[in-house]
């Protein structure tokens, strides 16, 4: 079995910073692209960011120059940096990952954090 679990959300004001990290553990073989999505109530999920397992990142229009999303393979994490937050910002914040958990699976499949709470007050 495979856990992610994501911590570092939490209330900001606009403005303001938080940093949220994504540990995955258990049975795994190897990750491939890991990610951060968002959803806000009544909306669907969203991707926020990604990253690939060699660095190649890619992010939602709507937060290009304000996240940033990075990986540490070594240790199975994924973090996103969120600076210049805005209340549109608020959401519940879920991690992802593409795990194999034998050498000899064909493909990756998806796993998902239990989600945190991000709250920007305007």
């Amino acid at each position: 079995q495979v856990q992610l679990v994501e911590v570092g959300g939490g209330l900001v004001q606009a403005g303001g910073s938080l940093r949220l990290s994504c540990a995955a553990s258990g049975s795994i073989s190897s990750i491939g692209a890991m990610g951060w999505y968002r959803q806000a109530p009544g909306k669907q999920r969203d991707l926020v960011a990604a990253i690939s397992s060699g660095g190649t990142t890619n992010y939602a229009d709507s937060v290009k120059g304000r996240f940033t999303i990075s990986r540490d393979n070594a240790k199975k994490m994924v973090y996103l940096q969120m600076n210049s937050l805005k209340a549109e910002d608020t959401a519940v914040y879920y991690c992802n990952a593409a795990v194999r958990t034998n050498a000899w699976d064909p493909y990756a499949r998806d796993y998902w954090g239990q989600g945190t709470q991000v709250t920007v007050s305007s």
